[in-house]
């Protein structure tokens, strides 16, 4: 999904991940806005690649268990901007709120997704 809808990771720090993603017919609703769908794509593709960022990879992985999206602003065109920030990093769950905004640095999306922390067998 992250290749099809043209999401790139633009910059990883050691508290934030940031992506963006084009706003064209492969993001569209039928009424040629950014579909609220492909910014909970976006959220999600951005917590969970920063909560797999904070494990042992050899030891835990990680899955969503819960993401929410309120879409604040409609885009049309051009480019949008994803950036995952931690609210919660513990021994069992992650709570990441990523922050959608449009070229005009205006609020797109704002979402948060709960990660389960689950060892490995």
């Amino acid at each position: 999904m992250v290749a099809h809808l043209g999401i790139e990771i633009t910059h990883v720090e050691n508290d934030s991940i940031e992506a963006t993603m084009p706003v064209d017919h492969r993001t569209h609703q039928p009424l040629g806005l950014l579909h609220g769908g492909a910014s909970v794509a976006l959220a999600e593709t951005l917590g969970s690649i920063a909560a797999m960022c904070c494990l042992d990879t050899q030891t835990q992985y990680c899955v969503g268990i819960e993401i929410n999206a309120n879409h604040i602003k409609s885009v049309r065109n051009g480019i949008v901007k994803g950036k995952a920030t931690p609210l919660h990093i513990g021994k069992k769950t992650h709570v990441w709120e990523i922050r959608i905004t449009s070229e005009k640095d205006e609020l797109v999306c704002i979402s948060r997704i709960t990660m389960a922390i689950i060892d490995k067998k």
